[in-house]
């Protein structure tokens, strides 16, 4: 991959808009959480939510057009957004609404990057590219949360609001120096389906075992992200500053699982990574919810990050490994809709929570709910595994 110039220049637009992005997520939690929880969640849910109602139409999109132009519009349509949120901030539904139209760039721009990528870095290099796109994401995500807090500390929320919209304007500057393009042929039918990535997931045994285990265990841990702004300033009696400096302890985490998981290169041993990150993911949530101290949060972060790190480039390759070209657009988006409707429900399942109950037990159950799917999903991709393989052996057999 040395000197693959369009490779980086994805990569470094990933790092700048995710600072951006990054910034952006600190500001609007810290200003929703003393509002209501409720807003929390629903800030959350609004970015969500177009990935599980769009993903359809944005993987035939992917699948129909020039993938590196619908990256451009979708991460304008971000930019955009996200500038027009800093003179409205007194008005909670129309922050909201700005968030739904960001999330909406989103869910076309991540399928139509993560379809690129192969034609970017070739098809046996590209869980390498996925690890150096998720290292730069992590870098970009570390300098959000932590540079980030200052710059909003001495400029206020709506200049660090326009200050990420411009970062997603550097993105799509960047992308028009791009020479790699993917340019879908479409199927035979000349009106393919929009739901045939969901049927190629589900009827990939091995396939929908990993993703439905991860989509199990993100929506039983993601009720941190409504949490966590509590528990820094509720349990730990903290502030943005320390709010920025967990989450980075997490994206540093990132690094290390991308690292990590760039050297997995079969479907077994892709599928079996994927599984077990379920499990650490639920351990690093209980250290902090059985430990409510500074340091035990830091371990339990970073634990949670390496994880985190090793399950998006795994969930990325095993797509790729799996699904044939002409249909990756829908079978990313497809994904991404099943991983981010459990992000969604555990999402407003938090805001609920917090409401009855204190952010240490929230974190509890997350925890405990992640650790539990973890261990029952690498039970199923075993299976999966082992009847995928049966068949061959015995095709192979005197």
């Amino acid at each position: 991959m040395r000197g693959n110039r369009d490779l980086f220049i994805v990569a470094a637009g990933v790092g700048v808009s995710e600072f951006g992005n990054a910034l952006t997520l600190l500001v609007l939690l810290f200003w929703a959480t003393p509002i209501s929880s409720l807003l929390v969640a629903a800030i959350l849910v609004a970015e969500l939510l177009p990935f599980v109602l769009g993903a359809p139409l944005a993987g035939l999109l992917v699948d129909r057009l020039p993938n590196r132009r619908l990256l451009t519009a979708g991460v304008l349509c971000q930019g955009g957004a996200i500038a027009a949120i800093a003179p409205l901030m007194g008005q909670p539904a129309f922050v909201v609404a700005l968030v739904l139209l960001f999330g909406c760039g989103r869910a076309v721009a991540q399928p139509s990057m993560s379809a690129l990528v192969p034609h970017i870095a070739g098809e046996e290099h590209s869980t390498r590219a996925y690890a150096l796109i998720g290292t730069t994401r992590s870098v970009g995500n570390i300098a959000g949360v932590t540079g980030g807090a200052v710059l909003a500390g001495f400029f206020g929320h709506p200049a660090a609001l326009l200050m990420n919209g411009a970062t997603f304007f550097v993105y799509a500057v960047l992308l028009a120096f791009m020479r790699s393009e993917r340019r879908p042929t479409g199927e035979h039918s000349a009106r393919p389906s929009a739901l045939a990535g969901v049927r190629h997931v589900r009827q990939d045994a091995v396939l929908f075992a990993a993703i439905l285990g991860l989509a199990c265990f993100v929506g039983a841990t993601v009720v941190i992200n409504v949490a966590d702004p509590a528990f820094v300033r509720f349990v730990l009696h903290g502030n943005e500053f320390l709010l920025g400096a967990m989450q980075a302890c997490w994206m540093v985490g990132i690094i290390v699982g991308n690292r990590l998981a760039a050297r997995l290169t079969s479907v077994s041993q892709l599928a079996h990574a994927l599984a077990i990150t379920g499990v650490t993911t639920g351990v690093a949530v209980l250290i902090p919810a059985t430990f409510p101290f500074v340091a035990a949060a830091v371990i339990g972060w970073f634990i949670g990050g390496v994880s985190n790190g090793v399950d998006n480039v795994t969930m990325n390759a095993i797509v790729r490994l799996r699904t044939p070209e002409a249909m990756r657009g829908r079978a990313f988006a497809a994904v991404g809709s099943m991983v981010t409707g459990a992000n969604l429900l555990g999402t407003a399942a938090a805001g609920g929570l917090l409401l009855v109950m204190g952010p240490r037990a929230v974190f509890a159950i997350g925890g405990t709910g992640a650790l539990l799917v973890g261990v029952a999903c690498l039970v199923f991709v075993r299976r999966a595994l082992e009847r995928e393989k049966s068949p061959a052996e015995a095709g192979l057999s005197p």
